[in-house]
């Protein structure tokens, strides 16, 4: 089992979101919620840098990226907890897990760490930044994997963004959609992906897999 973080684990999502439009406000690149979850959701932090930049035409200030990363800290001490009914989820599941998401690392074990979830995954976080390129391509999947010591057909994954999505099918494993956060359900919708939108519902979806 390989876990997305950012919306499946941690429901850090609607804060993220709030914080993007605030930085790109800033700099004068206004976009609404819709927009940044189908421009940046599920995709690492440095993909929404180098749009700034690439607008700007010019290096971010430095200013800017520790206000934002200062936002970004200041909102999950305070707020950030587990995503709905999936401690009870992971607590029944017996397959191997893994996390594998687009966070920077010392963000994403912090997350973890902030809600409680890092027992359940010590030593088998994985980050986009230890791979080639991110998601949708397949190669965090691939990576975790490799990691965990199974082949990608004997993989699931459970994700909640289009990019998350495609990734995992682009690494031929089955994947789980989860569509109970602030991605639309027809963003997860592709042939191959079972959509559930209650993480509680995760163990028996996983246990009918075994079986089919």
């Amino acid at each position: 089992m390989i876990f997305d973080c950012d919306g499946v684990l941690v429901d850090s999502e609607p804060i993220a979101v709030k914080i993007d439009q605030v930085t790109l406000a800033a700099v004068g690149m206004p976009m609404s919620e819709a927009e940044i979850i189908d421009r940046f959701m599920g995709r690492s932090e440095a993909v929404m840098w180098a749009f700034i930049e690439e607008q700007l035409g010019r290096p971010i200030p430095a200013e800017l990226r520790a206000r934002s990363n200062s936002l970004y800290q200041e909102a999950y001490e305070r707020d950030l907890v587990p995503v709905p009914g999936v401690l009870d989820a992971i607590a029944q599941l017996t397959q191997a897990m893994c996390v594998a998401s687009s966070s920077e690392p010392r963000s994403l074990h912090h997350k973890l760490e902030l809600t409680g979830l890092l027992p359940y995954f010590e030593g088998r976080v994985y980050s986009a930044n230890q791979v080639a390129n991110g998601k949708p391509a397949p190669d965090l999947f691939l990576f975790a994997a490799e990691q965990m010591g199974f082949a990608p057909h004997a993989c699931a994954v459970v994700e909640d963004s289009h990019y998350g999505v495609s990734a995992a099918l682009a690494a031929g494993m089955s994947v789980f959609g989860y569509a109970g956060g602030l991605t639309p359900t027809a963003g997860l919708e592709r042939d191959g992906v079972t959509i559930f939108d209650d993480m509680r519902a995760l163990p028996g979806l996983i246990g009918a897999l075994a079986y089919e």
